[in-house]
């Protein structure tokens, strides 16, 4: 099964991964999606995906992207088909630790996304910070300390997408939102952008292949 939020995702993704790089990933929608929508199990799934991207290496940028979208997919369409309790099952524990150093910070966002979706809010960065990932509270100081970037930089929120730009640029390397931080500011300062909006986010994107297509899975993860 396919969640139709992901397959939109994905639609959007590869377009704009097309439109910003020399490499046309249009016709992998189709082979993406049906990987997402087969009956395999997780795992099994993972091994066809990370196939597809061997066989595409322009695409490796965004490689635990769709692994994250993967996931999402497996939350929201996969586990209707399974026990009720599998996700506190040793089976599911065993994937966990298998996939422990899969995907990114994306997945949180996603998943996010989807409880802005049930309780019909608009995502909002402080919304998302404080009431999700409860950055403010002591048990959950790895998310403190991962996000410490945009917590320290909230106030981008008021500024032009070039000085988002130029804040993403001067990351450490070894943070873990130092490719994710410029979509995902420029998402959360506007969540409804017009197309002359958005190729002002592209002329200032770092990694505009890969920039813009995050930014365009989350405004069509919707």
């Amino acid at each position: 099964m396919i969640d139709l939020k992901v397959r939109s995702a994905i639609e959007s993704g590869l377009d704009a991964f097309s439109k910003y790089s020399n490499f046309d990933a249009k016709p992998l929608i189709k082979v993406f999606s049906d990987v997402f929508a087969s009956d395999d199990d997780f795992l099994t799934k993972v091994d066809l995906l990370d196939e597809a991207f061997d066989e595409h290496p322009k695409l490796e940028s965004v490689r635990e992207v769709f692994f994250d979208l993967l996931m999402v997919n497996f939350f929201s369409a996969d586990v209707k088909k399974l026990e009720e309790d599998y996700l506190d099952s040793p089976e599911w524990e065993e994937i966990e630790e298998q996939t422990i150093d899969r995907g990114t910070e994306l997945l949180n966002l996603l998943l996010y996304l989807n409880e802005c979706d049930d309780e019909d809010i608009e995502p909002a960065l402080d919304d998302y910070l404080k009431e999700f990932l409860l950055v403010d509270e002591d048990e959950f100081q790895d998310e403190y300390r991962i996000y410490e970037p945009v917590i320290a930089h909230q106030v981008l929120m008021e500024s032009p997408v070039d000085e988002i730009a130029t804040v993403a640029s001067k990351l450490p390397e070894e943070s873990e939102l130092k490719e994710l931080f410029y979509p995902m500011m420029c998402f959360f300062q506007n969540t409804h952008p017009s197309a002359a909006e958005k190729e002002n986010i592209a002329g200032h994107a770092i990694n505009k292949d890969y920039d813009m297509a995050v930014l365009e899975i989350l405004l069509n993860f919707r």
